[in-house]
């Protein structure tokens, strides 16, 4: 029972992993930019709900709502201060803009709630579930999380192939040029991009956080670095991919804490990614782009 609940815990890990990781996916493959702020969007959203749940007393629900319309905002406002200038820019000033964003996000948070870590309450109050009498006992925050992952990766599916909106950052993910002339508002686009993508941080760091209680300026780092991970594991512009290296990040990672070494565990995670990158470099659901001469 233990291998099946190292299972569970990975794929509820996993599942937390490719909600972020859509973030970068998206981004990625509509701007064609890596937005290494990520992370620190998801700790701002931790932050947020924080204060308004412990602190002000609202309702865990109100106090996650609230955290999904601020970190959209912040997403948005990132995008159109940092990004938006630097959109003919190589690609190389917008990557250390982005890590200029993220110190950025981390020093405020320091200077505003401290250095001293939070404990996060749980805004998740589903009761947890017992199986094989009592051996197996599966939390609520797992049964909470995985089948919104599945929700959320199946409604971004729906969202890009089928709305107005969708297809629209398809056409800009392929050629923005082509994309203005057929009348579609890139800058538009991106910036809703964004601001999807920031909204789906603040739901991650509801869920991570109420598994993984200690909050402080530097906890999304690591996930954000894994989520971005996971993303070029699944093949990084592709939901469904998004969500399968999420999960396989979150299995290999819980497995190899429990049955290799706890050290080595983020050490493992980024030697199986670099044998994936050699092996199908891009990535598992990844298609190869054919550069136009």
């Amino acid at each position: 029972m233990s291998f099946i609940s190292y299972l569970i815990n990975g794929i509820s890990l996993g599942s937390v992993y490719a909600i972020i990781a859509l973030g970068y996916t998206m981004v990625y493959g509509i701007a064609k930019m890596l937005n290494f702020a990520h992370g620190d969007v998801i700790m701002v959203g931790g932050y947020i709900i924080f204060t308004f749940m412990s602190t002000l007393g609202l309702s865990p629900i109100l106090s996650v709502l609230i955290g999904i319309i601020l970190c959209t905002l912040l997403g948005l406002t990132i995008e159109h201060i940092a990004y938006k200038p630097l959109r003919k820019a190589p690609s190389l000033a917008v990557l250390i803009t982005a890590i200029g964003v993220s110190y950025f996000l981390q020093n405020m948070a320091l200077l505003i709630a401290g250095a001293e870590s939070k404990s996060f309450s749980s805004v998740i109050s589903v009761p947890p579930l017992s199986l094989a009498e009592g051996r197996l006992t599966i939390s609520g925050e797992t049964l909470v999380t995985i089948p919104l992952c599945i929700i959320i990766m199946v409604s971004l599916t729906i969202f890009v192939r089928k709305s107005k909106t969708g297809r629209g950052m398809i056409a800009v993910s392929e050629d923005k040029d082509a994309a203005v002339l057929m009348g579609i508002n890139v800058n538009k686009t991106i910036a809703i991009t964004f601001a999807i993508g920031s909204a789906l941080a603040a739901i991650a760091s509801a869920l991570m956080f109420s598994t993984y209680s200690n909050l402080s300026s530097t906890s999304g780092a690591m996930p954000g670095i894994k989520a971005f991970v996971a993303a070029v594991f699944g093949g990084i512009g592709s939901v469904p991919g998004a969500m399968i290296g999420g999960i396989l990040l979150g299995i290999i990672e819980i497995i190899s804490r429990a049955y290799i070494s706890t050290q080595l565990g983020d050490a493992i995670v980024f030697l199986v990614l670099i044998i994936v990158l050699l092996v199908k470099p891009t990535g598992i659901l990844g298609k190869k782009i054919q550069e136009k001469v």
